[in-house]
């Protein structure tokens, strides 16, 4: 069984572990800095939660809520401990805290190579919306 935690600002350096030995990249100097992160947290922008088997850090995701959808972003799990249900049970401890806030739509944006977290949001129920195209505009590469 996993148990969850909300992280803080304080374990900026885990939520990288995380995310590096999980696979998933991530921008130092933009937004994934210290500062930015610890900014994103203090606001309530952003609430990161990391999955724990026993007192090891397994796997992580990071969730953002525009105020009418929540928003499931960057998750990762640790390759060694793949395949045991725990990315189902970070999405499902995602939808519950989000459905506690009301929010009645989830959005995951996936980028088209990451095909294991395709199959894994379709696995847990997540429709693909084909007729949705995504635009950004950016302020720098970091962002």
């Amino acid at each position: 069984m996993f148990s969850f935690r909300t992280l803080t600002a304080e374990d900026y350096d885990l939520i990288i572990k995380l995310w590096t030995e999980g696979g998933l990249s991530h921008r130092p100097h933009g937004r994934d800095s210290r500062e930015h992160i610890a900014r994103e947290i203090s606001e309530g922008t952003a609430v990161f939660v990391a999955a724990y088997e026993g007192e090891k850090s397994v796997g992580i995701v990071l969730l953002t809520d525009d105020g009418r959808k929540g928003w499931i972003n960057r998750l990762a799990v640790l390759p060694e401990y793949r395949r045991n249900g725990i990315g189902m049970a970070l999405i499902a401890e995602a939808e519950r805290r989000f459905r506690e806030k009301g929010r009645m739509i989830i959005g995951i944006l996936i980028e088209d190579w990451n095909t294991a977290s395709f199959e894994l949001f379709k696995k847990a129920g997540y429709v693909v919306h084909d007729d949705i195209t995504y635009l950004s505009k950016r302020e720098s590469e970091e962002v």
